[in-house]
């Protein structure tokens, strides 16, 4: 179809769905070309929407004045062979109807083209036109690799390209949570294109995985097509994505039919998604439901008035290249114009008179509510249009070409239009903006459609929603509410591998399957996720810990030795219950300060030792309740300097004791002047000062502090007090341990003194408890964690205090209350009855008379093994007096007074050279010796 003009603009449409190949030629004479077949009335609607816009802009007085604008249009039969040979009669002007001037001057035969709808002949004609520079302005052909500007300089479009429609696609899925879907595509450019960008954009955008990708045969495949049915069936995902052509879709659902597929929510694509031939009571009951996405709806009026003054006369001629309104006419109204063919007469059919009337049949062609691939049609023709017109108000001298030139209507070349095509803008009667980016693609807009299926049997598609390109990126805005869903429920459907992951748990994909296949894994102790589908688990924070449910974190408890827990409730009141012994200890040895008992050894150690264990008591509530700085400082200093007080009043008893037994001895007793009152004070003052200073030098080199720990439990945080300082704490305990094992050495040493000096042995015991305690403390103390080392700690400073309290301060507190008698003098210094009888074993003492005296007075005999060395100096007496008898030979009893004669000088002496006897004793292994 043509109409002259002083501008000529080219269309390419699918006025014919299909061709015939024609049969193999011998080329002994000119081959027979396609034929053309299956009338498509939409097809011819969209011919004459380019038809109408020009005859709009013709009658459009500020739009291209006194300029007409014609047109050539073309069927490109839906075959690429056709299409590519029509853009190229339309660019080269092989066609009768263009009329050059002498030497090829003028405009060239065609100055854009508006197609063509197919993708693939696109491609290829605007592989070849874009040579020449020749605008081709798209109004269907939606590949993104069009968008490729080095491949295709002069390809332009109305429609957004797949790119777009993809990302719009899966915009949708994500909206529903669809994320396990399967993809049909077109086996051509369209498809195939689609497809790779589908894929990649979906991985990327993380919104799913795709179950299968399944390409659409063209012409009959049943088997192949049975086989990707068969794949539907048996697939898990409900969610079937489409981007495929109208024929394509009504070969599939044949199958799909035939298979009884049902369940599935289809998503279609801008090819489909207003195709009528599948709106059938056959089809519907599967495809209810639909989503889709469609081009952007548009008004435009006059159209259809337009349509209805389609007469065949309208033409200059009959001819095959020029039959576009017969075709229709003998189509819609089963005619021929004469001559018919052979036979059509006698079949009965009738001859076309061109009167007939096109409002009464039709409806299809007349159809104009829902004008999507029209409205695009529309602003195509009137881009071309405003960038002429641009070209043409150009003002000399002001132009954009070289020299600041304009183009002009006898001299306008292609490339000069395409300048003014890139940066047209203009805004439709619709209201919608018009205008091109680098690319050459329009603004993206897609209208969102559902399909219908009424009670009455008929299909609605619906308007639910739009995507399109705004400032903010690409918006999706729908009416869930509108939206009809085709399953019982009524509610959008579940399509996803595996069910989504709740708070708590991560996904954990499944080895050899797509990432959204996968399974759900608690989180670990310490990690939570607080949202669904999350892929990894968070750690908590140093001070949170996760709850059961793994959801969120919550502070971890604290953990400390408490006064209000039960081990530390026992360990408080041991405590005072020590500290308020010691202090009824010192209250009585206060009240009976005068007494004997009191008195010996130093009664102001005694006083000082008591204070000491009371501190030593009080020092273990530092180590209960939450560390702080203070306490941390406190508690270990005020323990080491309790301790060592306590156990230097102790050492120095103990010297005390060894000192007065050895003054006791002969010749000796000058050794206490050095152990009196003052130096006893003294001693305990320098050993604890010692203690002090370690204390002080710890502190201020590595003061110990109070520390949040988190290794030993993983939901607490033990407070504990850190030492600072290993080397200050073990100082500290091996000064302690230094004193308490020399008082026990020396206490051990005393053990077998006599009685009168018998503290010794309670010293002995009492270090022997504190030596034991300390001795467990270490590896215990070491091995308990957290709170337990200080319980552990507190345990050992009770016990061995209570250990010293007990064996010291106790059995002199039986004397004191219960045994008075026996706190006095005479007691305590061996008097009284405390003496043994020692004997030879003479027969005068070893007689039945004197063995029963003794049983009766309870007289405590010295045993007295046969041949012992008689070492009493009474036996050196008994000779001395012997000899002084014999020298004077008595006569009477006057005479034998010689007793009263020995001196005390001679005792003396006796005495003196005792422990020179015991030595020789030894030495003679208890043989005689000279004395």
């Amino acid at each position: 179809m043509h109409k002259p003009g002083d501008v000529v603009l080219g269309g390419l449409f699918e006025v014919h769905y299909t061709s015939v190949l024609p049969e193999p030629e011998s080329f002994t004479s000119e081959p027979n070309q396609l034929c053309c077949q299956g009338f498509d009335t939409a097809g011819f609607r969209h011919a004459m929407t380019m038809a109408f816009a020009i005859d709009e802009i013709n009658r459009n007085s500020h739009l291209l004045p006194n300029v007409t604008v014609g047109y050539s249009l073309y069927d490109n039969c839906a075959t690429l062979v056709i299409g590519f040979s029509a853009a190229l009669l339309l660019a080269s002007g092989q066609e009768e109807q263009f009329l050059l001037q002498e030497k090829c001057l003028g405009t060239p035969p065609v100055l854009g083209i508006v197609g063509d709808s197919i993708s693939t002949v696109s491609i290829a004609t605007s592989d070849m036109i874009g040579l020449f520079n020749l605008p081709i302005v798209s109004y269907f052909a939606t590949c993104s690799c069009l968008s490729n500007r080095r491949r295709f300089p002069s390809f332009f479009r109305t429609i957004p390209s797949d790119a777009f429609q993809v990302r719009a696609m899966i915009k949708i899925l994500k909206r529903f949570g669809w994320t396990w879907a399967g993809l049909l595509v077109s086996d051509d450019d369209y498809g195939l294109h689609v497809a790779r960008t589908f894929q990649s954009d979906l991985a990327q955008s993380g919104g799913g995985c795709l179950a299968y990708s399944e390409v659409l045969p063209w012409g009959e495949h049943p088997t192949e097509l049975k086989r990707i049915v068969e794949i539907m069936k048996k697939s898990t995902a409900r969610v079937v994505i489409v981007f495929a052509h109208q024929s394509n879709m009504v070969e599939l659902m044949e199958e799909v039919v035939r298979e009884n597929v049902t369940g599935l929510q289809w998503m279609a694509s801008e090819a489909w998604s207003a195709a009528a031939a599948l709106h059938t009571p056959h089809f519907m009951p599967y495809l209810s439901g639909t989503l889709g996405i469609a081009i952007r709806r548009g008004k435009i009026p006059g159209l259809r008035d337009f349509l209805l003054r389609i007469r065949p006369d309208m033409h200059i001629s009959n001819s095959s290249n020029n039959n576009g309104h017969s075709v229709l006419w003998e189509y819609t109204f089963q005619c021929r114009f004469a001559p018919p063919p052979a036979d059509w007469m006698e079949a009965g059919g009738e001859l076309c008179t061109g009167q007939e009337d096109l409002e009464s049949v039709g409806a299809e062609l007349l159809d104009v509510s829902d004008l999507r691939v029209e409205y695009n049609i529309y602003k195509a023709v009137y881009a071309l249009a405003y960038a002429l017109d641009d070209t043409l108000q150009c003002e000399p001298g002001r132009g954009p070409f070289s020299g600041n030139s304009c183009a002009t209507l006898q001299t306008l070349e292609p490339w000069q239009l395409m300048h003014y095509l890139e940066k047209v803008n203009f805004t439709t009667s619709f209201g919608d903006q018009v205008s091109f980016d680098e690319n050459g693609d329009a603004l993206p807009i897609y209208d969102v459609m559902n399909w219908l299926w009424l009670p009455d049997g008929r299909t609605q598609i619906q308007n639910v929603g739009v995507v399109k390109e705004s400032a903010k990126g690409e918006e999706l805005t729908l009416d869930e509410d509108k939206i009809f869903w085709n399953s019982d429920s009524k509610q959008s459907p579940l399509s996803v591998c595996s069910e989504s992951c709740p708070p708590g748990t991560r996904m954990a994909r499944k080895k050899g399957q797509p990432s959204c296949c996968f399974d759900c894994v608690p989180c670990s102790e310490g990690k939570f996720s607080n949202d669904t589908d999350s892929m990894e688990c968070t750690s908590c924070p140093e001070d949170f810990w996760s709850n059961a449910q793994r959801d969120h974190c919550f502070p971890k408890k604290t953990d400390f030795l408490s006064y209000y827990e039960p081990l530390g409730i026992c360990l408080t009141t041991t405590s005072l219950l020590g500290t308020f012994i010691c202090a009824v200890v010192l209250g009585i040895f206060t009240y009976h300060r005068s007494t004997p008992i009191v008195r010996a050894n130093n009664s102001e150690l005694s006083f000082l030792l008591l204070v000491s264990l009371k501190l030593c008591f009080l020092c273990s509530l530092l180590f209960i309740g939450r560390p702080r700085l203070w306490t941390c400082q406190l508690r270990h200093a005020a323990f080491g300097i309790s301790f060592v007080l306590c156990v230097s009043c102790i050492l120095v008893k103990t010297m005390v004791v060894l000192a007065v037994f050895k003054a006791s001895k002969p010749g000796v007793g000058g050794s206490l002047k050095w152990f009196g009152a003052v130096q006893q004070r003294g001693t305990v003052m320098v050993l604890t000062s010692i203690q002090a200073a370690i204390c002080t030098a710890w502190i201020v080199s590595a003061s110990p502090a109070p520390h949040k720990n988190i290794q030993y439990h993983n939901d607490k945080i033990v407070y504990e007090c850190v030492v600072g300082s290993t080397v200050g704490f073990a100082v500290l305990l091996g000064y302690i341990g230094l004193l308490a094992v020399l008082s026990f050495m020396l206490a051990f040493l005393a053990r077998n003194l006599p009685d009168n000096f018998n503290e010794a042995k309670l010293i002995t015991f009492s270090m022997l408890i504190f030596c034991a305690v300390w001795v467990a403390f270490v590896p215990t103390y070491v091995n308990s964690p957290g709170k337990y080392a200080d319980a552990v700690e507190v345990f050992a400073i009770l016990a061995s205090s209570f250990g010293l309290l007990l064996a010291l301060f106790g059995p002199k507190c039986y004397i004191i209350l219960l045994r008075p008698e026996r706190n006095t003098k005479k007691a305590i210094m061996g008097r009284g009855r405390r003496w043994v009888f020692q004997q030879d074993n003479d027969p005068k003492h070893t007689s039945k008379l004197v063995q029963h005296f003794q049983k009766d007075t309870k007289t405590k005999v010295l045993e007295w093994p046969a041949q012992s060395p008689d070492l009493n100096p009474i036996e050196n007496l008994w000779r001395v007096l012997k000899v002084n008898v014999h020298a004077r030979k008595p006569r009477n009893l006057d005479q034998l007074e010689e007793w009263a004669k020995i001196s005390q000088e001679t005792c003396a002496n006796l005495v003196k050279n005792y422990s020179k006897r015991l030595l020789s004793v030894v030495a003679q292994k208890g043989y005689t010796i000279d004395y």
